[in-house]
């Protein structure tokens, strides 16, 4: 078998329509366009989604969805991360310098995911409820 010798199902694919072959054909005079209007003439067209001068569906729907532009320079940080530091003292600096978090980082959160193993003091970074709870159980400070 050759590709050139496969040949579809007898059927299967239906013949294009041939206008303007007269009355029998069922595609003559108008050729299926109808009488008169826009859509009857030739190069008669509108662009996608036009309804006719009404306010189309897609301006007519309200606009949905937001994504903040400060989320670029916001960061978080888990607890586990914090035992990869070396340094007792955590602030922005120290996390940039780790690779935690990104360089152009100009606020970042302490969130509640993973275990804290050491103490630390935490400056000038907001942190969650729940991990002020574990940093302060593991003799740790935090100074917001």
């Amino acid at each position: 078998m050759y590709l050139n010798s496969i040949a579809s199902v007898e059927g299967s694919r239906k013949g294009k329509k041939r206008v303007g072959r007269g009355i029998g054909s069922t595609l003559g005079k108008t050729c299926g366009r109808g009488h008169k209007g826009q859509k009857a003439r030739s190069g008669g067209f509108h662009k996608v989604g036009f309804e006719g001068g009404q306010m189309p569906l897609q301006r007519r729907l309200p606009k949905i969805g937001f994504v903040s532009r400060k989320s670029k320079f916001a960061a978080e940080v888990r607890l586990n991360e914090l035992n990869l530091i070396e340094n007792e003292i955590i602030d922005l600096n120290v996390l940039i310098e780790s690779n935690i978090v990104p360089i152009f980082t100009k606020t970042a959160k302490i969130i509640k995911s993973g275990e804290l193993n050491r103490k630390i003091t935490v400056k000038g970074i907001k942190v969650t409820v729940g991990a002020k709870e574990i940093i302060i159980a593991a003799g740790g400070i935090v100074e917001e």
